[in-house]
């Protein structure tokens, strides 16, 4: 019988998971008890993905405000700092300025505008046209910036993230200067030891602020690459991809031996229902709201972990170009016996060939970690766990 479905994308309900539980026999076992319970296959090249939540609330790898701050005075021994680029997030930097401002004595802290590095908008285009302002040369302080735009409260959030910036610094028993700008050797006028915040961007800030004369320069990747006063850590990420876990407390993002739990996770599968599984670790999917004109890319990367079957990106046919094209006098049957032999016969590499015009140029990991983002949520689903099957499969595919 010719099949009738192509890609499923299935959120596997797990228990929840606490620091020490076993999670790779949680989430073989989740996932053949889920599979068994609703008479699903597992087939080759299935893809069971992780969120990297749970990977890293397994790991224990936590980091308290004072285990950050500890680490920040160490490393900058300063009274003042600049701090520049962050993103407008209490989830994701709120938490982390508190550990940042009990570690120095005065900050100024450098915000990019009208929006931040992945699209969270303190004001729009269209505002900074009818002031007159330039955001790739002007320079503003806290009262022109008053002056000129008022008080305005994020879209979604409801929250005015200079004045909450501001506080949490200040609470701290921390000076406070801020400043609008979105040049990184601007804030080599207001502090000389700086800690950057951005994260895709973090190489060239750094490149950019060591050329001009910055004492310290340090981004978000350099704090906590090691365990301080017993905290969690990141060898390769630092503070980048933490989460708030409680008032005091932050989850870090998995560290480097998660390659090794993908690895074992494959392994089971292959033993307990001889199918080839590929297994990855995925975070933030790395697409784009289009009414905040958010991206969802907070995390350093999509997929920190991943087996080897993933590697690469997608080598496919447009099916709309050939139909359009080269058979556009055929139909029916004729059209989809055509359209099969073409993609049973296609090159092993169609990058820029007219003929794969207008697939996905994405990495498979960043595609999936989309798909697999978006079915589980952020949110009280319990599927932290997600099952791909057909993936890899196209039309030609019974």
């Amino acid at each position: 019988m010719e099949r009738k479905t192509g890609v499923k994308s299935i959120g596997i309900r797990c228990p929840i998971i606490r620091d020490g539980d076993d999670l790779r026999k949680i989430v073989v076992d989740s996932v053949l008890n889920a599979t068994s319970s609703e008479n699903i296959a597992l087939n080759n090249k299935d893809v069971v993905a992780i969120t990297e939540s749970i990977v890293a609330r397994a790991q224990g790898n936590y980091a308290t405000i004072d285990q950050i701050a500890s680490d920040i005075k160490n490393k900058f021994k300063c009274d003042t700092l600049g701090v520049i680029f962050p993103i407008l997030s209490r989830n994701r930097f709120a938490i982390l300025l508190k550990g940042i401002a009990r570690a120095t004595k005065k900050i100024v802290l450098m915000l990019s505008y009208p929006s931040d590095e992945v699209g969270n908008a303190l004001l729009s285009l269209d505002e900074l046209d009818d002031k007159g302002i330039n955001p790739y040369s002007d320079v503003l302080d806290l009262k022109k910036y008053r002056e000129l735009f008022g008080y305005k409260k994020h879209e979604f959030t409801g929250v005015d993230y200079i004045e909450y910036f501001e506080k949490l610094i200040k609470d701290e028993g921390c000076q406070c200067e801020i400043i609008f700008a979105n040049q990184a050797k601007t804030i080599l006028k207001f502090a000389k030891n700086v800690l950057t915040c951005d994260i895709h961007t973090r190489v060239r800030t750094k490149r950019i602020l060591k050329e001009n004369g910055a004492e310290i320069v340090l981004g978000l990747d350099d704090i906590l690459t090691s365990s301080v006063n017993g905290s969690g850590y990141n060898e390769r990420y630092g503070l980048l991809g933490s989460n708030k876990a409680t008032e005091d407390k932050v989850k870090l993002f998995p560290r480097d031996e998660c390659r090794e739990l993908v690895l074992n996770i494959k392994k089971d599968f292959k033993e307990k229902t001889g199918k080839d599984i590929e297994v990855m670790v995925y975070g933030d999917g790395a697409f784009k709201d289009p009414q905040g004109k958010i991206w969802e890319l907070a995390d350093p990367v999509v997929s920190p972990a991943f087996t080897d079957g993933l590697k690469g990106t997608p080598n496919e046919l447009k099916l709309k170009y050939l139909a359009d094209n080269d058979y556009k006098n055929l139909s029916g049957e004729e059209l989809k016996n055509a359209i099969k032999d073409s993609i049973k016969k296609k090159d092993n590499d169609l990058k820029g060939k007219m003929v794969s015009e207008g697939t996905t140029p994405r990495q498979i990991t960043d595609l999936l970690g989309s798909l697999c983002d978006l079915t589980s949520g952020s949110g009280d689903k319990g599927t932290p766990v997600i099952l791909v099957q057909g993936y890899f499969d196209n039309y030609t595919n019974d």
